[in-house]
């Protein structure tokens, strides 16, 4: 492979570039111990510096018409464009995974930021409710500061399924990379703020115990959107309690997909489940997490994924011959190591598939050869727990009413997919499962309608990202009654 120099990368705040006395180091996932670069870790007083600089900004900027703040926001999309490939060349890097997903990351951010600023007429919106007793307006006003914290899988499009709307609200932001991969958050983020108003759009990199509490329990901090773990969200919502800052989470999911009797099962959507389960290594938070097969198409469904599995060739995702990268961390491997060993524990058949490409060493770094597990118990916990990794549970049933239920006994409800010819009863059994999102006949964020709001129910998180209900989350609803003359 071709050696790269190591990046650095600096806090923004209000407009310039700050350093930091210590840094944050990044270590390739791909062999466990190249340095891809090194990250400022800001102080708690940096961190809070931050958050004032925010706060100044706020007036000003709620002060532009919405119009105003979209040219504003867009204003850094091209230089985004002519940056991406350096930007996901090094997420590949820090991230681990293919680099033709790093660059569809980038691609998403820029993306998610027209989507929002399509959206600027409903800003200013306003409607009445006409007399009597009285004639009453309804509008809305933004929050103030806003902390955005991303997780490390994909960093750049969960970021701009909320900074954006954000911003064209009328907030101020700021962001806090995750700090295992954060050098392209870093660059992405510093591009746009260079394009606004001092203090408008903020970056800290650091760790979670040194800068969390500065960014969370901050008075002057309105909001925190947080994508990570159901633990991490109870946490960070105990930390938001002392000031009574709302919070917007979006805590991943054990998201079930329903194979019918009837369902269409030739080549095309078999790479469709194939990519729903296995894109990013399995490191996708809307991904399927169980699958369950209609008894009748349930040795079909075996073999058509197994067909697939046999062609992935893992390594470095910087090599173009290279299908899956590694886990991101050695924890997550050891954890998906767990669930598979736990499974075969209670009488599961794994079946493991995937070679090394030309030349790649898997001993190295957090590979892990994707797999599935066939016929679990349900009550496993491969099928109760969140795999985040290359490895699904394939579970028969035999009647609708039966997987409905197993599908609902959980804690999760973020995604879920229902696989059949008939659209009509697809329609019927999506409205009987409890999560925010289905996909029907697909399962992938590349299926995802993102016009649309996307959340999750249950231990899933709370609130909504992009669409109107996105942009109104970032919002306080304002009423003012008219007296009506007699």
């Amino acid at each position: 492979m071709t050696s790269f120099t190591e990046i650095k990368t600096d806090l923004f705040v209000d407009g310039e570039i700050r350093t930091a006395d210590d840094t944050l180091t990044v270590i390739d996932p791909a062999d466990g111990e190249t340095v891809v670069g090194y990250a400022a870790a800001a102080s708690a007083q940096q961190a809070s510096d931050a958050v004032a600089a925010a706060h100044r900004a706020f007036p000003e900027w709620a002060a532009l018409s919405p119009q105003q703040r979209a040219e504003l926001i867009t204003a850094a999309l091209p230089s985004l464009e002519a940056d991406r490939q350096a930007t996901a060349e090094i997420l590949t890097r820090e991230n681990g995974k293919i680099l033709s997903e790093s660059v569809v990351d980038s691609i998403v951010f820029a993306h998610r930021f027209k989507l929002a600023t399509d959206l600027v007429d409903e800003v200013e919106a306003a409607r009445e409710l006409p007399a009597p007793p009285y004639r009453t307006r309804i509008s809305h006003r933004p929050l103030g500061v806003v902390t955005i914290i991303v997780p490390f899988n994909w960093p750049l499009a969960i970021l701009a399924a909320s900074l954006p709307y954000a911003l064209l609200a009328g907030n101020t932001v700021v962001v806090k990379p995750p700090p295992t991969a954060p050098l392209a958050t870093v660059r992405t983020v510093q591009l746009v703020a260079q394009s606004l108003p001092p203090g408008v759009l903020n970056v800290v990199t650091g760790t979670d115990a040194e800068i969390g509490p500065a960014l969370i329990q901050d008075d002057r901090v309105k909001k925190i959107c947080f994508t990570g773990s159901p633990g991490g969200g109870k946490k960070i919502m105990s930390m938001a309690a002392n000031s009574l800052t709302r919070v917007a989470l979006e805590l991943g999911g054990n998201d079930p997909a329903i194979v019918l009797d009837d369902a269409e099962l030739d080549a095309e959507a078999m790479k469709r489940l194939y990519s729903g389960i296995f894109d990013s290594t399995g490191q996708i938070c809307m991904a399927v997490k169980r699958l369950y097969v209609h008894r009748s198409r349930y040795d079909e469904v075996v073999e058509g994924l197994s067909e697939l599995l046999a062609t992935a060739r893992l390594g470095h995702g910087l090599r173009e011959d290279v299908t899956m990268g590694p886990l991101h961390s050695a924890r997550q491997k050891e954890y998906v190591q767990e669930l598979l060993a736990d499974a075969v524990k209670v009488g599961a058949r794994i079946e493991e598939f995937g070679q090394p490409a030309s030349g790649a060493d898997l001993s190295r770094g957090n590979f892990l050869r994707p797999s599935l597990v066939l016929d679990p118990p349900e009550k496993s916990r491969v099928v109760q727990e969140e795999q985040f990794g290359p490895t699904v549970p394939i579970l028969p049933f035999d009647s609708e009413d039966d997987v409905v239920a197993r599908a609902n006994d959980n804690w999760s409800g973020l995604a879920s997919s229902v696989w059949t010819r008939d659209l009509d009863r697809a329609a019927a059994l999506a409205d009987r499962l409890h999560t925010g999102y289905t996909f029907i006949n697909a399962h992938s964020a590349a299926n995802l309608d993102e016009r649309a709001p996307f959340g999750g129910f249950n231990h899933s998180g709370m609130g909504r990202e992009m669409g109107v209900e996105g942009l109104r989350e970032f919002m306080d609803t304002h009423a003012v009654g008219f007296p009506v003359s007699e």
